[in-house]
């Protein structure tokens, strides 16, 4: 058992796991706002009603995420404790800001939301849910910025052997933050307005509360569009970025061995062999890597190689190539789940425009519902690239993630509690999806009330049965 490989594959998976859930709580936490703005504003109750029962969901998912959260940064102290020695003075800093302020902020805001329907003003209470969505923004700003600097190391210098910050406006102003923060805040947007969009088409081709649903499904759609053309674009950002501060980490999602020439074609796929070093079987668009990478059709890309040759002489002797398969095949799956969820966005929005959602095609809201795993797939292969592109290093240039494992931990220990929390966790997801689906069936109404909308004419149609 290799102790280096099984500490980053339980940190991989509870990360993975934990991330199932931030995104889902900041992009719900903005929809329920809007929704109550709506009924603030217009005074029309079903958006009151709306911001109440997609609440329901978003606290569900709030409460599940903390706990999966809490193990987060214990796992620093657990098996990464030469690595929390090391940069815990800078890294640590930002990690406190956010459990001291910005979740401190959301909770509290949260208990005066969940307890001051009756309480407080109609305008007070709406305000509440937009310092929930701000404290979720901010806390996601914190932490990024935190992960930024394992990208792109800044604000520090090296005193007693160990990094100490010494610049925190470098830290807050660091280049990799500000293209990493919009990217995922972004997707966190469109991650919760999928999950509102297919459940709220599961429920419309169920024939039930189908006026309820539908408003919910165009506001969600909205949004949802808004939000994956933004997460492209700011990819686009965060990848140019990267070309300057991190090539290796580009040219390994690019399967670039050598150099792309000029113009640079972009690789779509690619049969990849790491231990010759060559690709085959490749299906190439030119001038694409160059205007992705550019800007410009014309413009070269350094491959892995020559970036290798260049870091040994800079860092020292290693590889410093990293997982080139996964690094390559993550980067597509997040950029295919991203392009259908713009595409599907866009056709559920001319639907609404040319006002056919009142009888939608049954066909594309079954592929509403399963569209609810695309933004999950999209971050979860996100990070996954982000994370293992960085390779060899826990902090670039810096820490090898060899050396930043815990001494007095052994592989035995470690493959226990990776047993044991990812035992935890499916209990726990087990649990989500029993309460989500008992929720959602019970619909926004009482139960005294017919979860079918009678007062809805489409639904008289028989769209019901019909679906």
């Amino acid at each position: 058992m290799d102790l280096i490989m099984l500490a980053r594959t339980q940190f991989a998976s509870t990360t993975i796991f934990h991330f199932f859930f931030v995104p889902v709580s900041i992009g719900l936490a903005l929809l329920i706002a809007i929704m109550e703005t709506i009924y603030v504003t217009k005074g029309r109750e079903e958006y009151k009603q709306m911001a109440q029962f997609w609440g329901k969901l978003f606290l569900i998912n709030f409460a599940i995420g903390i706990v999966t959260g809490i193990l987060q940064e214990f796992q620093f102290g657990m098996n990464w404790s030469n690595y929390s020695r090391f940069v815990g003075d800078v890294f640590g800093a930002p990690l406190a800001i956010e459990a001291l302020l910005a979740f401190f902020m959301e909770s509290t805001f949260i208990g005066l939301w969940i307890f001051g329907w009756e309480r407080l003003s109609p305008k007070l209470h709406l305000l509440c849910i937009w310092l929930v969505t701000l404290g979720t923004s901010m806390s996601a700003f914190w932490i990024l910025a935190a992960n930024s600097f394992m990208q792109r190391p800044v604000g520090f210098t090296i005193a007693n052997g160990r990094a100490e910050m010494n610049d925190i406006f470098a830290l807050l102003g660091n280049g990799q933050l500000w293209v990493e923060f919009p990217h995922t805040l972004l997707g966190a947007f469109a991650t919760g307005a999928f999950l509102v969009t297919g459940i709220s088409a599961w429920k419309m081709l169920k024939g039930q509360d189908m006026s309820f649903f539908r408003k919910s499904f165009q506001i969600a759609a909205l949004v949802g569009l808004i939000a994956s053309v933004g997460v492209a674009l700011f990819g686009h950002q965060q990848a140019q970025y990267l070309v300057k501060t991190q090539p290796m980490k580009m040219a390994a999602s690019e399967g670039l061995w050598g150099k792309s020439g000029d113009p640079a074609p972009w690789t779509v796929i690619a049969s990849i062999d790491p231990i010759k070093q060559t690709n085959s079987g490749e299906i190439k668009i030119p001038y694409l890597l160059s205007y992705l990478s550019h800007s410009q059709f014309s413009g070269e890309v350094k491959g892995m190689l020559e970036l290798q040759a260049q870091y040994t002489e800079q860092y020292g002797p290693g590889n410093y190539i990293p997982p080139v398969r996964t690094t390559f095949w993550s980067f597509r799956i997040m950029v295919a789940a991203g392009s259908f969820m713009i595409l599907v966005g866009m056709y559920a929005i001319f639907l609404w425009v040319r006002n056919k959602l009142e009888k939608p095609a049954v066909w594309f809201m079954r592929i509403m519902v399963a569209s609810i795993s695309l933004p999950f797939i999209a971050n979860t292969a996100g990070w996954i690239m982000t994370e293992i592109g960085r390779q060899p290093w826990t902090v670039f240039g810096l820490m090898r993630t060899e050396d930043g494992i815990s001494p007095s931990v052994s592989a035995g220990q470690v493959l226990f509690s990776l047993i044991s929390f990812t035992a935890i966790y499916s209990v726990l997801a087990v649990i989500m999806v029993i309460l989500f689906i008992r929720i959602i069936k019970k619909g926004p109404y009482d139960s005294a009330k017919s979860t079918h909308d009678s007062s809805d004419p489409y639904d008289k149609e028989g769209y019901h049965a019909n679906s």
